[in-house]
């Protein structure tokens, strides 16, 4: 099986690399366009977001989705309830604040209801608010936007409570579902930093983005003892080498994951949005937007580990660059993949839907992840990328012989 890494721009031609589908669709009032690529498929289910910005592009969307397949691979365990997915994404070429951004989505989700019902199991990302996802699917008269996954279920009243559990349970004053992403980013950071040697305690962790998964690594980051020394939103950076209040930060931020700086104590500092690289740091995390490190400003990261929060956040040849340099790289499909993966685990029944159970079955997974990933890295003497991706196509070629589509 030959699958191109899902951080790379462009498609593989090789007949097995292809995706089992892909359709592009244009807005017939807007113009716009909007793209949906179902990668793999798995019990004849995919899984994976649609999102919106301006300048959206098809291969933009076939990555993603390439991500979510094996996102959703390197979670197979024998014996599970949930078994893994194919990966699908949906896309839109539209700037998600335009007046028209929700009727658009209106009218590309008409478009995939068919699929919706059948074949892609689905929800919010970057530009998209799953309240909106929502409002669309019931008036197209369909139950959710995870209606082709509902078809897999034995006990669909026993899920349903187990959801209303999950999305119901408040930690500290911020919703379990806007959280377990960000706490699984925590994990990762945690068990490569403790790869490197770094003790949580003397080591600093710069955030780029503060929505619900920034904000979440940011907050147990810094409760297992690392100074969060920056923080970058849409509006600039605010920094501090001591260490930032982070939990004041996060309860006051905006919806749209902003810092109010109006909460900044006197040693805070603010600087500009275009300094983000410029704090110094033991460990990166980029959680905002795609394609944000590149070989123009790749030179600029100084820190040991960089963890992908945000969905391939760095190119191919500035991953190479840091590589050389010895920083260590966590890919998205492994660091980012527990939002995906606790929808399942609670959906199918794996964990109950209350917190306890979340962070319990969060973190047991991406600890053995971790290790297992970099114990594949040391033997075989490859990035941590490639042998995250070593383990997820195995996984993917047992999923598919054992449930073929």
């Amino acid at each position: 099986m030959s699958l191109s890494l899902p951080n790379a721009l462009g498609a593989n031609d090789s007949e097995d690399d292809a995706a089992v589908f892909e359709a592009t669709w244009t807005d017939p009032q807007t113009g716009a366009r909007g793209y949906l690529v179902l990668d793999r498929l798995v019990r004849g289910v995919s899984s994976g977001g649609l999102r919106m910005r301006k300048g959206c592009t098809l291969d933009e969307v076939r990555g993603l989705a390439r991500g979510m397949t094996l996102k959703e691979a390197i979670h197979y365990e024998d014996g599970a309830h949930y078994v893994p997915l194919g990966g699908a994404k949906g896309g839109i070429d539209f700037d998600s604040a335009d007046p028209e951004a929700d009727a658009v989505l209106f009218r590309y989700l008409e478009a995939m209801k068919p699929l919706i019902e059948q074949r892609w199991t689905m929800g919010e990302d970057l530009g998209v608010r799953q309240e909106t996802v929502d409002k669309c699917i019931a008036q197209l008269g369909l139950n959710s936007s995870v209606d082709a996954a509902y078809r897999l279920l034995e006990d669909k009243d026993a899920a349903t409570e187990r959801m209303r559990t999950a999305f119901g349970t408040d930690v500290d004053g911020v919703k379990l579902d806007e959280l377990v992403g960000g706490y699984g980013v925590a994990e990762a950071a945690l068990a490569a930093m403790a790869e490197r040697g770094l003790e949580p305690d003397g080591a600093s962790v710069f955030v780029q983005g503060f929505g619900s998964m920034g904000g979440a690594t940011a907050r147990y980051l810094h409760r297992a003892g690392v100074r969060v020394v920056g923080i970058a939103d849409v509006h600039g950076v605010v920094a501090n080498p001591a260490g930032l209040d982070v939990e004041r930060l996060l309860l006051t931020r905006t919806p749209s994951g902003a810092v109010d700086r109006q909460q900044l104590r006197a040693e805070d500092t603010e600087l500009a949005g275009d300094q983000w690289l410029a704090v110094p740091a033991d460990v990166l995390v980029p959680a905002a937007t795609s394609y944000c490190i590149n070989a123009d400003n790749q030179s600029q990261v100084g820190s040991a580990l960089v963890v992908e929060a945000a969905n391939m956040p760095v190119l191919p040849d500035a991953e190479a660059e840091m590589t050389a340099r010895g920083i260590v790289v966590v890919p998205d499909f492994v660091a980012n993949s527990a939002t995906n993966a606790w929808w399942w685990w609670v959906l199918f029944g794996d964990i109950d839907g209350t917190a306890t159970q979340s962070f319990d079955k969060i973190s047991r997974r991406m600890r053995e992840l971790s290790a297992e990933m970099f114990a594949l890295s040391r033997e075989r003497g490859v990035s941590a990328r490639a042998a995250a991706y070593e383990l997820a196509t195995q996984r993917l070629e047992k999923l598919t012989s054992q449930y073929p589509s």
